[in-house]
């Protein structure tokens, strides 16, 4: 039910210049591509394993081709054609043992032409076409666990981070989570991976604050989570992070590996790693359409600019953020029951009426996004080390995402700030999400704000903000916003940053049959 009677005009013009500021971005996306598409492209195509014999240490097999083509022949025309060209010139059973050879120096890469060129686009789309069979697979079974298990009783769902470095660790971990009653499971990364321009291969059992991306730790979870899904009789959701300079491989192996959301927004890499805009932008356009496909729901980082600006000053920013990914998503194939649109309450305790702020901010998403899988964020830049005064202050964001009928609520720890979580600080704050999910039970269909109140006049006023602002990136262009420092303020040209020089523009000729299956399942 709309509780803040926005006027549908106003929301339709957010809407409109949303997708004007972005669709020049979108028209970067679609004239370049990246070694990290490249990457992920052959990862569908069946390319696995790593170089141990690296003096740099394992470098993926993946790399090895696709730096060495791109010496060779350059990425303008894609990696398939140049690759499966080579596999059959040389009369090689996989793309593991095209890399192998590539690696000893056997193989000069060309683009191909003629009959080559023919069949090197046949078998090309053949392979790509069983990776992207898996992935349906894995959508498929995700489907038949929901129907033969149930997704939990209550909304939002809770949502748990564990990260201990260690795999092996973090099962243990996340099965007890499940079984206190988390029902998304978020594996964080090593702190810096999203800066690595390769995915590590294998089991991993170190880490910094985190614990590395890799395809066998994403299999090894999610068999995991899937036992202790029938012990607890919901299907428990598995979530890691599709953004850096690997975005698209990490996305490809999320499909392959049946995850269930991934972490996914250029605008994170962007402002707070320095990623080069065109990059991760590029990058992201064609993540999302694997998302689309594998039916994974994307979580998008608007609650980070809170962290560098005042989240009563910049509440515009977020929304307009929401929106541009809004129309991202949409363009890019994702419907809005994969749009998990993030948000955060961040606002300082000590400033008047605060709660009823994070209430009028929480709402206004709402009613923007009524269809989306809102994620809810918890205090982190105003806890102090008070884990009292922090506990408290949990309770409150949990009471707000039940009042505003948020989607996914991410469980706020007391000691943000101090610590890296221990089991028995995870449990505690368990303890907080249920009792307040059970103790207001239905309480939303009892709140309504007074239409003339503060929490109304809030939203309008955020909403009118985010407009003026929109207006302002149709004139200057997106790219100069975030160049002017717009979200979270921080200044990133698009000329600067990290992995500018994988940034390629596709030739006329340029060939990709991942690509061309996400756009037509997109249609």
């Amino acid at each position: 039910m709309a509780l803040l009677d926005l006027d549908p005009k106003v929301v339709a013009t957010a809407r409109e210049l949303a997708a004007r500021a972005a669709e020049p971005v979108v028209s970067i996306a679609k004239a370049h591509t990246t070694v990290a598409v490249e990457r992920a492209t052959l990862r569908l195509a069946g390319i696995t394993g790593a170089d141990s014999t690296h003096r740099a240490g394992d470098v993926p097999w993946v790399n090895r081709v696709i730096d060495t083509v791109r010496e060779q022949c350059g990425l303008e025309h894609g990696v398939v054609l140049p690759a499966f060209h080579a596999l059959k010139q040389h009369n090689l059973g996989t793309l593991t043992e095209l890399a192998e050879a590539t690696a000893a120096g056997q193989i000069q890469f060309k683009v191909p032409t003629g009959k080559d060129l023919t069949a090197a686009r046949k078998a090309a789309t053949s392979a790509v076409a069983r990776g992207i069979r898996t992935v349906d697979r894995n959508r498929a079974q995700r489907d038949k666990l929901i129907t033969r298990l149930g997704d939990p009783a209550q909304r939002p769902w809770i949502y748990l981070i564990v990260a201990t470095g260690d795999i092996d660790e973090d099962v243990v971990q996340a099965q007890n989570a499940a079984r206190a009653g988390a029902d998304i499971i978020a594996v964080i990364r090593s702190t810096g991976q999203s800066l690595l321009d390769y995915v590590p291969e294998g089991a991993t059992h170190h880490g910094f604050a985190g614990t590395y991306a890799t395809q066998e730790n994403f299999r090894i979870m999610r068999a995991a989570l899937d036992d202790v899904s029938k012990e607890v009789g919901r299907y428990v959701r598995l979530t890691n992070y599709a953004s850096g300079l690997c975005m698209p491989e990490i996305a490809v192996l999320a499909g392959l590996q049946r995850l269930d959301m991934m972490l996914n927004d250029s605008m994170y890499g962007i402002l707070f790693r320095d990623i080069n805009p065109i990059r991760t932008f590029v990058d992201q356009r064609f993540s999302r359409q694997v998302h689309a496909r594998a039916g994974i729901i994307i979580n998008t980082g608007e609650d980070n600019y809170l962290t560098t600006a005042d989240a009563v000053d910049a509440a515009h920013t977020v929304t307009v953020s929401q929106l541009l990914n809004e129309h991202f998503a949409h363009e890019a194939g994702l419907p809005d029951h994969l749009l998990g649109l993030g948000h955060a309450f961040e606002i300082n305790p000590k400033v008047p009426d605060s709660f009823r702020l994070e209430l009028a901010h929480a709402l206004l998403a709402r009613e923007l996004f009524p269809d989306a899988p809102l994620k809810w964020m918890p205090p982190t830049k105003h806890m102090t080390g008070d884990v009292f005064n922090g506990y408290l202050l949990d309770g409150f964001f949990n009471l707000a995402g039940v009042l505003t009928g948020q989607s996914i609520l991410l469980v706020g720890m007391m000691t943000e700030a101090v610590v890296t979580p221990f089991l028995s600080d995870r449990d505690l704050a368990l303890q907080n999400v249920r009792y307040v999910l059970n103790a207001a039970g239905n309480l939303a269909e009892d709140f309504r704000p007074a239409p003339d109140g503060l929490i109304v006049k809030r939203a309008h006023q955020v909403l009118g903000e985010a407009v003026d602002l929109l207006e302002r990136i149709v004139d200057d262009g997106l790219l100069n916003a975030i160049a002017d420092g717009t979200f979270g303020l921080m200044k990133r040209p698009a000329d600067q940053g990290k992995g500018a020089d994988g940034v390629v523009e596709k030739a006329e000729a340029y060939f990709n049959p991942a690509s061309e299956m996400l756009e037509a399942s997109n249609d």
